[in-house]
């Protein structure tokens, strides 16, 4: 308790995060110190994360401690952030037991956590695995639910998809205030480097509130840093290893290629220019393409001028392999050419069928648009890095 009094009253403090309290007195001393220490005055964010249940399932706390954090500490708590064995054990202490095994449960227990003297409480949902399918009904069954989704690929996406990021399995932690229910939807990570991320996401919820944030915004950045953390982690020894949470200040501009995430630079570029990108993939030539209602001169000038394009982008992959320094990359770009003469032929054939001769796609003339492009591949291609 004096430790507590002396760091409060030497360092201002904006935000508290407390872990374990193993027994009934350590929390008694903890509210103590608080209690005195704030004489009457408002006390800074507090996040208590109710570390009480391991993963496998044991209690952590003595027996009389679990009252006593709901009695005492929850009242003065900003936020809870239980998990799933945690909320279940904290329901059963006041007779409302409640197994947890869907989000509408996540919802249903959330609510129920309020009661309990806290501001707020978020439920982490990472022992409850989920799909967008599970996420939309529970959004059609509480549509008041405020949702907020990260690390998934938004609309005219698709083109990112892997192996990976097919039947995207989620986690969804949700979030119980006074006046409103939020959820936070994202990927499930498939990881060992999980060891200590309640603790991560609780402490990096703290630092946000410090930094002025409220509640709802506070904990939408602690998941997306907890889950880059959890992403980015290298993996250690042969257990549940730490999360690298120094991803936020590492010099890396492009994130590391993953199961969810096998493009990150071409990710990256489409996120960043979602306008442009959008208007590349919603054109009208695609739409009407797509429709079967496009002209038959339009498509016939389309092949002709991809015909030509594909000698731009064959000459760029020469350009490539010229500039290379080993055998290997000159192969990889050698056979790229290799497709594009192979593909030629196939251009020839079906061009022949809408009546357009090879010679008709030699001596056609080139597009502007055709020839900026094009053009522009190879004065890049020639003048490389700057």
């Amino acid at each position: 308790m004096a430790q507590i009094i002396s760091v409060l009253s030497d360092i201002e403090t904006h935000a508290i995060k407390t872990g374990m309290l193993y027994n009934a007195d350590c929390i008694r001393s903890v509210v103590k110190a608080l209690t005195i220490q704030s004489s009457g005055s408002p006390l800074p964010p507090i996040v208590c994360d109710p570390v009480c249940v391991s993963t496998s399932g044991h209690s952590l706390l003595d027996p009389n401690a679990t009252q006593v954090l709901i009695d005492q500490f929850f009242p003065l708590a900003t936020l809870i952030t239980p998990n799933k064995s945690e909320a279940e054990l904290l329901l059963s202490q006041r007779g409302e037991p409640l197994e947890i095994r869907s989000l509408q449960d996540m919802i249903v227990a959330a609510r129920e956590l309020l009661r309990y003297g806290s501001r707020a409480a978020l439920l982490k949902g990472g022992h409850i695995i989920t799909s967008m399918g599970d996420v939309k009904k529970l959004l059609d069954q509480f549509p008041d639910i405020d949702a907020i989704f990260s690390g998934l690929l938004s609309h005219n996406m698709e083109i990112l998809q892997g192996d990976g990021t097919r039947g995207t399995e989620l986690v969804v932690d949700v979030l119980s205030e006074s006046d409103r229910t939020s959820i936070f939807v994202r990927p499930h990570i498939n990881s060992k480097s999980t060891h200590g991320t309640g603790c991560t996401l609780s402490a990096a919820i703290a630092s946000c509130l410090a930094r002025g944030s409220d509640l709802k915004e506070g904990v939408k950045d602690a998941v997306v840093y907890t889950h880059h953390a959890i992403q980015m982690a290298e993996p250690i020894g042969h257990g549940h290893g730490p999360l690298n949470h120094f991803h936020a200040v590492a010099p890396r501009l492009i994130p590391r290629a993953s199961p969810f995430n096998p493009y990150p630079l071409t990710r990256l570029l489409i996120e960043r220019n979602r306008l442009e990108w959008k208007g590349y993939v919603e054109h009208d030539f695609v739409k009407l393409l797509g429709r079967g209602t496009l002209s038959r001169k339009a498509f016939v000038h389309f092949m002709v001028q991809d015909y030509h394009y594909l000698k731009y982008y064959a000459r760029a992959y020469g350009l490539l392999a010229a500039k290379s320094t080993s055998f290997k990359a000159i192969e990889s770009a050698a056979q790229i050419i290799f497709n594009v003469v192979s593909e030629i032929d196939t251009h020839r054939t079906y061009c022949a069928k809408f009546g357009v001769s090879e010679d008709e796609l030699e001596n056609a003339p080139e597009s502007a648009a055709c020839t900026s492009y094009g053009a522009y591949l190879i004065d890049i291609g020639l003048q490389g890095e700057k």
